[in-house]
């Protein structure tokens, strides 16, 4: 067992010095980074071992996730009610204040176990392997900007550079940001704390986000399906080991490494089925199917992780990744402690009952008032679901679509577990579900608060669809995982079946949750929630902007990439629990085809890698981590000017540059530095504000800055909007052909000027 220790250590070493070799004059920062994350985790190890005391590993790499959560929360909490600043001293030494009263609080704990520090070092070299693996990918192409990448950035920008939250909408500079900014929150929270730079914390965050992507499923079915092999052991070794880390490996690529069968369709064997649009195939491409290919009027999205960390941008959703699935293994660690629980009831309540009966009068029996108080105390004070309760809430502010998905599916964890326990008794499981729901939905709702009281919701309402899918194309899309699915239904059905037929105590459901594998019954809940994600769309979706031609895009966007992930995880755990038990050979011949279908999809990781990154090992292309390294080759005009006000501009002082459009190369300075504009992204603030007749408002007004001859009214909306720096640039000299150059700089001073490209510093 030493030994494979000092082999662990001795592999996680060699990486560490690979990192230094791959990452070059990056490896520092890089280097940095990791410490704070693992010190983080360090920091809510007390937390993990109580939730995740069951696991081999008690956690650990689900402790780091926790680390980053309580403590950014606590920061940022302090930030919002203003009682603290957020500033990178203020925010490293509440971090170590929450992790003293953690810690202190565990060290009072008696009978305290240690995990299996082989599992913690084999945890530790997979997580830094795939964070090394992604950060060198992201060296030969780190550039923050396409799609979305301005907005993430620019958000992250400026809560670097603000000290009270929320910060200021870089493109409506008079209001805060009016966006669920968690995720690109959390970036800045770790950035502060590590003294780490915007331009670099960018990438790394997106890369360590990858990298939990894989470990974190790899953590949570390699523990179930343990879990399901029991702790028996054979000459020394333990059963079921390498199943559960082939399951693992399994789960973790599924979710983060593998595309669908899209791909393998139109990418991989285009040439060989001639399938309608194979020859213009690009990696995308599997992500805008329906609606997209044929064109229709109903044009979707359906994004997968895989494709979100190749293509890098910072969104809520991609965020969110390593928050849902620790999510998911906190209520699957409370499961289990129900089982436990309820077999120490089982016991307990025997010897009661033998006592009863040696002294019947002795006993009487409580008036129903104290009983009622104490179902409802005893069902109250669960940790691990007050945890999970968290978790949900925060997703308002991570991202909000999030919250309601996994209220759903903690809800579903609550009828699983309200089953197993009062199973015998209707009225007791019914009393069970509803308190726990209305615990999670008010500790949830009570978590968010901070940011729901200055929310303002961008939902219009639902509305029944009118357009649909083609089942063809869901059969591309989804035939696989929902195949994997119907297999394993119908093999616990098969089985549930044998096992029932020996006892019938009990309802039928409840039978299933108490007689089958709890691992079992779970991942099958998982997969179940999966296929309500994908079918939640064909039937109805969220209203927003997007009507015309776009009103499921963003609703089958959000429930599918969830579904996803939920899908992968569950496809791990069922190629290796059937493949490996002694099920009909019809059974055993359809999961190998389905796995063969699924190693194909695997081949969109590499794909989309090419594509996006090119040839990772021609060393001479390589660039670094810094993200904003593409102003100097795409803004040669604006860079130095960029850069300046990096330097020089202190806080979130409004700056005036030309508004555009959404997904353009407008509005660069605000997104580059995080400074506020007037107007920046057109359709982006119409989403958030909802008030299109002020933005057309405001552009005017920018028009008039720029363009006017008459001075006082030019100063007039200087003073209106509190602008501190004027910029001119590439881009608004291809916006506007008539700038009033000699007037915008009688407005204050030229603080700098390159070429064509000037700043105007207005005084006070």
């Amino acid at each position: 067992m030493h030994r494979k220790k000092i082999c662990y250590a001795g592999i996680l070493a060699a990486l560490i010095l690979a990192s230094v070799v791959l990452l070059r004059r990056d490896a520092w920062v890089f280097l940095k980074w990791y410490f704070f994350i693992t010190l983080l985790g360090i920091l809510a190890a007390p937390v993990a071992d109580r939730v995740f005391g069951g696991f081999d590993d008690h956690g650990w790499l689900f402790s780091k996730v926790i680390g980053l959560l309580f403590g950014g929360y606590f920061v940022w909490l302090m930030a919002v009610i203003g009682l603290v600043q957020f500033t990178n001293r203020r925010a490293l030494v509440e971090t170590l204040i929450l992790a003293g009263i953690l810690w202190t609080a565990a060290l009072r704990k008696q009978g305290k176990t240690f995990p299996d520090w082989n599992t913690v070092l084999l945890d530790e070299i997979l997580f830094f392997g795939f964070f090394l693996m992604w950060t060198w990918f992201v060296c030969f192409n780190p550039q923050a900007k396409g799609t979305e990448k301005y907005m993430d950035y620019g958000f992250l920008a400026a809560m670097m550079r603000s000290s009270a939250l929320p910060a200021k909408d870089i493109w409506y500079g008079l209001k805060n940001i009016n966006y669920y900014y968690g995720g690109q929150y959390y970036a800045a929270y770790l950035a502060k704390i590590s003294y780490t730079d915007a331009s670099d914390a960018y990438n790394l965050m997106r890369t360590m986000i990858s990298s939990f992507g894989f470990v974190l499923p790899f953590s949570l079915v390699r523990q179930m399906l343990l879990s399901h092999y029991g702790r028996k052991t054979f000459a020394g070794r333990r059963l079921g080991t390498g199943r559960s880390f082939l399951g693992g490996i399994l789960a973790g690529t599924a979710v983060s490494l593998a595309g669908n069968m899209h791909y393998v369709l139109y990418g991989l064997f285009g040439k060989v089925f001639r399938l309608s649009g194979y020859e213009d195939y690009w990696f995308p491409a599997s992500t805008r199917y329906i609606g997209h290919n044929p064109q229709t009027n109903d044009q979707c999205i359906h994004e997968f992780p895989c494709y979100s960390f190749v293509l890098g941008d910072l969104h809520a959703h991609m965020v969110n990744i390593m928050f849902v699935v620790t999510l998911v293994a906190i209520l699957y660690s409370w499961a289990v402690r129900v089982r436990e629980q309820r077999q120490e009831r089982l016991r307990r309540e025997a010897l009661e009952e033998k006592e009863q009966l040696k002294r019947p009068k002795k006993y009487v029996k409580d008036p129903l008032p104290r009983r009622i108080l104490r179902f409802a105390w005893k069902n109250i004070w669960e940790p691990r679901l007050l945890l999970a309760a968290f978790f949900v809430g925060l997703f308002k502010w991570t991202n909000y679509w999030d919250f309601v998905i996994y209220f759903t599916v903690t809800f579903f964890c609550i009828i699983l577990v309200a089953f197993y326990r009062y199973g015998e008794s209707p009225l007791q499981a019914a009393g069970c579900i509803i308190l726990h729901a209305l615990e999670v939905f008010g500790f949830a709702t009570a978590a968010a608060l901070p940011f729901t009281l200055t929310f303002e919701t961008m939902v219009s309402g639902v509305a029944l669809c009118t357009s649909h899918t083609a089942f063809y194309q869901l059969v591309v899309l989804w035939g696989l995982p929902v195949a994997v699915l119907v297999v394993f239904t119908v093999y616990l059905i098969g089985s549930f079946g044998k096992r029932y037929r020996k006892r019938r105590d009990g309802n039928r459901f409840t039978a299933f949750c108490r007689k089958m594998e709890l691992s079992d019954v779970f991942i099958w809940m998982l997969g179940f929630c999966g296929f309500g994600l994908i079918l939640i769309p064909e039937l109805v979706y969220v209203r927003d902007i997007y009507e015309n031609g776009y009103a499921r895009s963003n609703t089958m966007f959000k429930l599918t990439y969830q579904a996803f992930i939920l899908f992968g995880m569950m496809m791990g755990y069922v190629f290796v629990r059937l493949i490996s038990e002694n099920v009909r050979k019809w059974v055993r011949g359809i999961v190998i085809a389905l796995l063969g279908l699924f190693l194909l999809t695997c081949g969109y990781f590499p794909y989309s890698v090419s594509c996006w990154f090119g040839n990772v090992f021609q060393t001479d292309r390589f660039q670094g981590i810094d993200a904003t390294m593409f102003l100097e080759s795409t803004y040669p005009e604006d860079a130095a000017a960029i850069r300046w006000l990096n330097l020089n501009a202190d806080g979130q002082p409004m700056i005036l540059e030309a508004y555009g459009d959404s997904y353009s190369d407008d509005c660069r300075v605000s997104a580059m530095t995080g400074l506020p504009t007037v107007e920046g992204w057109y359709v982006h603030e119409w989403l958030w504000r909802s008030n299109p007749e002020d933005l057309t408002a405001k552009r005017q007004e920018i028009d008039t800055i720029y363009t006017s001859q008459d001075a006082q009214e030019v100063e007039t909306l200087v003073r209106k909007y509190g602008i501190r720096y004027i910029f001119v640039g590439s881009r608004e000299r291809a916006h506007y052909s008539n700038i009033n150059d000699s007037l915008l700089e009688s407005l204050g001073s030229v603080v700098f000027r390159q070429g064509n490209t000037y700043i105007v510093e207005i005084g006070q």
